[in-house]
């Protein structure tokens, strides 16, 4: 029910939707994950170095396979799923900007975009592959 009421909010909120469309665009391989959809292989620009990126309740994998991503961060797809979760609390969109600032902040602070990044220490530094 948890992940339902999840993916709906995301759905509604638009963040899904741009997901799907960002995944469209990147020319990605689209399947289901544990209630997720996922875009793997996705063609994202190169200043994009995350192992993955959420959007709503699409995990786009840039430049891999999700296998492979696996392999080099076992726990990121649970990583992935809390990120999922701040989307729909955020009330979608609202989330990209407020993870701009977060990300700002953390550099300010640490020198690090995740070290103080409240959503990345949320999600897990660890389960993310973040040191």
């Amino acid at each position: 029910m948890g992940r339902r009421l999840r993916d709906t909010a995301n759905l509604l909120n638009g963040s899904t939707v741009l997901g799907m469309l960002v995944g469209l665009f990147g020319r990605g391989r689209f399947r289901g994950y544990s209630g997720l959809v996922v875009v793997d292989r996705v063609r994202l620009p190169k200043v994009v170095t995350a192992s993955a990126m959420t959007v709503g309740s699409v995990v786009l994998v840039p430049r891999r396979s999700l296998e492979e991503a696996v392999a080099r961060v076992p726990e990121l797809m649970q990583h992935e799923e809390e990120h999922a979760w701040q989307y729909a609390y955020c009330f979608g969109l609202p989330f990209l900007p407020l993870y701009g600032l977060a990300t700002a902040w953390s550099l300010a602070r640490t020198g690090d975009r995740a070290r103080a990044n409240v959503f990345e220490v949320q999600a897990g530094l660890e389960t993310g592959g973040y040191r």
